[in-house]
């Protein structure tokens, strides 16, 4: 009944349901509990099983933060130590790549609940329009390991000239402190660019905060080329999408 209620009392604000031009898609709510938003970009709106898609993981988020909410404000009021903090939620979906074929996108995820700090964090998928589904950035390599093997070196050192600049000073990988360490970019989001609109030729790495460092240093991200040894980590039947 509770968790009915905060649905019942929410402000809620549908995106691009007016004005002329391409619309975004998504929801803002507001309650006295938390403050959600999702939306994704016009491109979704012009592919109706992917917006459904999206709608669907919209509603189900939602409600699973508002659950969360509702049961968070109920242990504070036991523990007057432990004051409530409202909730906030944002999951934005962001165009990485547009392709005769293929539709790229990214998700960029901000939490609060009531800690010291915010978290945040990445997801991606590819849209293949061919087909009508939707595949995950890594299921069009062979293996999550063939495409360490193709970009692991080049990322890594990339992500420590990042880090170095970030605190002033090389990153020494033998430390022994993890945040020191290489780390294998398909444990991490990976997304797939495109520079000519014709192919996928980028590779982007997302790298959400305590991954390759402290809370402070943030997020992290390094973006490579399609090179032969990418093109060799690729499914055969997708290999036509890559190019350099």
């Amino acid at each position: 009944m509770f968790r009915r209620t905060i649905l019942a009392a929410a402000a809620v604000v549908l995106l691009g349901a007016a004005g002329p031009g391409p619309k975004a898609g998504g929801v803002e709510v507001r309650t006295a509990d938390y403050a959600f938003s999702y939306r994704w970009p016009s491109a979704v709106e012009a592919v109706p099983a992917l917006r459904a898609r999206l709608a669907k993981d919209q509603d189900a988020v939602r409600r699973a933060f508002a659950h969360e909410a509702a049961d968070a404000r109920r242990e504070a009021a036991s523990d007057p130590d432990r004051p409530f903090l409202p909730h906030e939620l944002s999951v934005e979906w962001r165009v990485t790549a547009t392709l005769p074929g293929w539709l790229s996108l990214s998700q960029h995820i901000s939490v609060f609940e009531g800690g010291a700090h915010p978290n945040s964090g990445f997801d991606s998928l590819v849209w293949d329009r061919k087909a009508g589904v939707e595949r995950p950035a890594l299921d069009l390599f062979t293996s999550p390991e063939a495409l360490d093997a193709a970009i692991g070196a080049p990322f890594c050192e990339a992500l420590d000239t990042q880090r170095a600049e970030r605190r002033g000073q090389p990153v020494n990988r033998a430390s022994g402190d993890e945040f020191d360490a290489c780390i294998a970019p398909s444990e991490q989001t990976v997304i797939l660019g495109s520079s000519n609109r014709r192919t996928f030729n980028r590779i982007g790495i997302l790298v959400a905060p305590y991954a390759a460092g402290p809370y402070v240093e943030g997020a992290y991200e390094v973006t490579l080329p399609v090179t032969p040894a990418v093109l060799e980590a690729v499914k055969p039947e997708f290999r036509a999408a890559f190019g350099p």
